[in-house]
Protein backbone atom coordinates (compact mmCIF):
# COMPACT_ATOMS: atom_id res chain seq x y z
CA UNK A 1 0.00 0.00 0.00
CA UNK A 2 1.44 3.34 -1.04
CA UNK A 3 0.94 6.51 1.00
CA UNK A 4 -0.23 9.79 -0.18
CA UNK A 5 2.39 12.21 -0.35
CA UNK A 6 2.37 15.84 0.58
CA UNK A 7 5.42 18.27 1.08
CA UNK A 8 6.84 18.13 4.42
CA UNK A 9 9.57 21.16 3.70
CA UNK A 10 10.87 22.62 1.02
CA UNK A 11 10.81 20.44 -2.04
CA UNK A 12 10.79 17.07 0.26
CA UNK A 13 7.83 14.86 0.23
CA UNK A 14 6.19 13.58 3.23
CA UNK A 15 4.03 10.78 4.03
CA UNK A 16 0.39 11.26 4.98
CA UNK A 17 -0.34 11.51 8.80
CA UNK A 18 -3.92 10.79 8.41
CA UNK A 19 -3.06 7.52 6.73
CA UNK A 20 -0.48 6.22 8.55
CA UNK A 21 -2.47 6.72 11.70
CA UNK A 22 -5.02 4.66 9.81
CA UNK A 23 -2.72 1.90 9.73
CA UNK A 24 -1.08 1.95 12.83
CA UNK A 25 -4.74 1.42 14.15
CA UNK A 26 -4.79 -1.60 12.05
CA UNK A 27 -1.50 -2.67 14.03
CA UNK A 28 0.85 -2.34 11.30
CA UNK A 29 4.43 -1.63 12.81
CA UNK A 30 5.82 -0.38 9.57
CA UNK A 31 3.51 2.52 9.28
CA UNK A 32 4.41 3.27 12.67
CA UNK A 33 7.64 3.67 12.27
CA UNK A 34 7.20 6.20 9.37
CA UNK A 35 4.55 7.91 11.20
CA UNK A 36 7.02 8.13 14.48
CA UNK A 37 9.88 8.97 11.53
CA UNK A 38 7.26 12.00 10.61
CA UNK A 39 6.43 13.53 13.59
CA UNK A 40 8.60 12.60 16.56
CA UNK A 41 10.78 15.78 16.07
CA UNK A 42 6.93 18.21 15.74
CA UNK A 43 6.07 16.48 19.05
CA UNK A 44 9.76 16.44 21.08
CA UNK A 45 9.35 20.17 19.99
CA UNK A 46 6.52 21.29 21.16
CA UNK A 47 6.86 19.36 24.18
CA UNK A 48 10.19 21.07 24.76
CA UNK A 49 8.98 24.46 24.34
CA UNK A 50 5.94 23.38 27.14
CA UNK A 51 8.62 21.84 29.64
CA UNK A 52 11.94 23.04 28.47
CA UNK A 53 13.77 20.13 30.21
CA UNK A 54 15.45 18.01 27.57
CA UNK A 55 15.51 15.13 29.35
CA UNK A 56 12.02 15.45 30.62
CA UNK A 57 10.61 16.08 26.97
CA UNK A 58 12.21 13.42 25.83
CA UNK A 59 10.85 10.94 28.15
CA UNK A 60 6.99 12.71 27.46
CA UNK A 61 7.77 12.76 23.72
CA UNK A 62 8.19 8.73 24.08
CA UNK A 63 5.58 8.29 26.31
CA UNK A 64 3.00 10.40 23.72
CA UNK A 65 4.20 8.28 20.63
CA UNK A 66 3.26 5.14 22.58
CA UNK A 67 0.39 6.68 23.13
CA UNK A 68 -0.46 7.72 19.92
CA UNK A 69 0.11 3.73 19.26
CA UNK A 70 -2.26 2.70 21.44
CA UNK A 71 -5.16 5.26 20.60
CA UNK A 72 -4.60 5.80 16.93
CA UNK A 73 -7.91 4.33 16.60
CA UNK A 74 -9.19 7.13 18.10
CA UNK A 75 -8.33 9.16 15.41
CA UNK A 76 -11.25 10.70 13.04
CA UNK A 77 -10.35 12.39 9.88
CA UNK A 78 -13.73 14.01 9.55
CA UNK A 79 -13.08 15.93 13.53
CA UNK A 80 -9.46 17.35 12.32
CA UNK A 81 -6.04 17.22 10.51
CA UNK A 82 -3.76 14.17 11.54
CA UNK A 83 -1.07 15.84 12.89
CA UNK A 84 -2.73 18.78 15.27
CA UNK A 85 -4.38 15.37 17.10
CA UNK A 86 -0.64 14.16 17.36
CA UNK A 87 0.00 17.54 18.87
CA UNK A 88 -2.69 17.56 20.93
CA UNK A 89 -2.02 14.53 22.72
CA UNK A 90 1.37 15.83 22.92
CA UNK A 91 0.91 19.50 24.19
CA UNK A 92 -1.77 17.55 26.66
CA UNK A 93 0.96 15.30 28.36
CA UNK A 94 3.58 17.96 28.46
CA UNK A 95 1.24 20.70 30.39
CA UNK A 96 0.08 17.07 32.58
CA UNK A 97 3.78 16.85 33.03
CA UNK A 98 4.25 20.29 34.25
CA UNK A 99 0.85 20.28 36.57
CA UNK A 100 2.47 17.36 38.04
CA UNK A 101 6.08 18.65 39.01
CA UNK A 102 3.77 21.88 39.82
CA UNK A 103 1.39 19.87 42.16
CA UNK A 104 4.82 17.85 43.93
CA UNK A 105 6.71 21.63 43.97
CA UNK A 106 3.16 23.27 45.62
CA UNK A 107 3.07 20.14 47.98
CA UNK A 108 6.97 20.93 49.08
CA UNK A 109 6.37 24.43 49.30
CA UNK A 110 3.11 24.33 51.59
CA UNK A 111 4.95 21.99 53.88
CA UNK A 112 7.92 24.68 54.21
CA UNK A 113 5.41 27.55 54.54
CA UNK A 114 3.77 25.52 57.33
CA UNK A 115 6.86 26.88 59.58
CA UNK A 116 7.41 29.71 57.60
CA UNK A 117 5.61 33.22 57.47
CA UNK A 118 5.80 34.84 53.76
CA UNK A 119 7.84 38.30 54.00
CA UNK A 120 5.84 41.35 52.65
CA UNK A 121 7.95 40.67 49.42
CA UNK A 122 6.56 37.91 48.52
CA UNK A 123 3.18 38.94 49.02
CA UNK A 124 3.76 42.07 47.06
CA UNK A 125 5.16 39.57 43.98
CA UNK A 126 2.68 37.12 43.89
CA UNK A 127 -0.34 40.17 43.63
CA UNK A 128 1.94 41.95 40.93
CA UNK A 129 2.05 38.65 39.01
CA UNK A 130 -1.69 38.19 39.17
CA UNK A 131 -2.10 41.64 38.28
CA UNK A 132 0.41 41.07 35.13
CA UNK A 133 -1.43 38.18 34.15
CA UNK A 134 -4.99 40.14 34.55
CA UNK A 135 -3.34 42.73 32.14
CA UNK A 136 -2.17 40.24 29.53
CA UNK A 137 -5.78 38.53 29.23
CA UNK A 138 -7.50 42.24 28.90
CA UNK A 139 -4.91 43.38 26.44
CA UNK A 140 -5.99 39.88 24.31
CA UNK A 141 -9.39 40.66 24.25
CA UNK A 142 -8.49 43.93 22.09
CA UNK A 143 -6.89 42.28 19.35
CA UNK A 144 -9.48 40.96 16.81
CA UNK A 145 -10.74 37.26 16.55
CA UNK A 146 -7.83 36.26 14.10
CA UNK A 147 -4.66 37.47 16.11
CA UNK A 148 -5.96 36.44 19.59
CA UNK A 149 -6.69 32.48 18.34
CA UNK A 150 -3.30 32.90 16.31
CA UNK A 151 -1.01 33.97 19.35
CA UNK A 152 -2.79 31.71 21.42
CA UNK A 153 -1.99 28.78 19.42
CA UNK A 154 1.35 29.89 18.75
CA UNK A 155 2.29 31.03 22.51
CA UNK A 156 -0.07 29.43 24.87
CA UNK A 157 -0.03 26.15 22.64
CA UNK A 158 3.37 25.70 20.97
CA UNK A 159 1.92 25.64 17.53
CA UNK A 160 4.45 26.71 14.64
CA UNK A 161 3.37 29.55 12.39
CA UNK A 162 2.85 26.86 9.79
CA UNK A 163 0.47 25.04 12.06
CA UNK A 164 -1.07 27.74 13.59
CA UNK A 165 -1.91 28.62 9.23
CA UNK A 166 -3.21 25.38 9.11
CA UNK A 167 -5.60 24.97 12.12
CA UNK A 168 -7.16 28.12 10.94
CA UNK A 169 -7.62 27.30 7.05
CA UNK A 170 -5.56 30.80 6.66
CA UNK A 171 -2.74 31.56 4.72
CA UNK A 172 1.00 31.68 6.31
CA UNK A 173 1.54 35.10 5.33
CA UNK A 174 -1.78 36.29 6.92
CA UNK A 175 -0.44 34.77 10.24
CA UNK A 176 2.32 35.88 10.65
CA UNK A 177 1.14 39.59 9.23
CA UNK A 178 -1.80 38.90 12.07
CA UNK A 179 0.59 37.71 14.56
CA UNK A 180 3.11 40.38 14.42
CA UNK A 181 0.33 43.23 14.52
CA UNK A 182 -1.23 41.46 17.68
CA UNK A 183 2.24 41.17 18.87
CA UNK A 184 2.81 45.35 18.63
CA UNK A 185 -0.65 45.39 20.00
CA UNK A 186 -0.48 43.61 22.76
CA UNK A 187 3.27 45.94 23.13
CA UNK A 188 1.20 48.87 23.02
CA UNK A 189 -1.37 47.42 25.96
CA UNK A 190 1.08 46.75 28.08
CA UNK A 191 3.14 49.35 27.91
CA UNK A 192 6.29 47.38 26.97
CA UNK A 193 8.94 49.60 25.60
CA UNK A 194 10.09 48.64 22.21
Amino acid sequence: MSAVVHLSGPGRPGPDVADLLTRVARGDQDAFATLYDAVAGSVLGLVRRVLRDPAQSEEVAQEVLLEVWRTAARYRADRGEALPWVLTIAHRRAVDRVRSAQAAADRDQRSAAASHTPVFDEVAELVEGRLEREQVRRCLTSLTELQRESLTLAYYRGYTYPQVAEVLGTPLGTIKTRMRDGLIRLRDCLGVGA
